[in-house]
């Protein structure tokens, strides 16, 4: 069992000294990517929430 252990541990270093890790950079990147986008779906949600809470008060009048 302990051989095993020590085997699949091993195993896992060496893949991980394969794993191409990204910069600084292409995180940072990333992340204003990511917020970015997220802002403008929440723009666009709270754009259509509005028109169609507007839209069904009036139909409900």
């Amino acid at each position: 069992m302990l051989n095993r252990t020590i085997d699949y541990i091993r195993k896992v270093y060496l893949e991980m000294r394969k794993v191409t890790w990204p910069t600084r950079s292409d995180i940072t990147n990333s992340t204003i990517v990511v917020v970015v986008i997220s802002a403008i779906v929440a723009v666009i949600i709270f754009a259509l929430d509005t028109v169609f809470s507007t839209l069904l008060s009036f139909i409900l009048r």
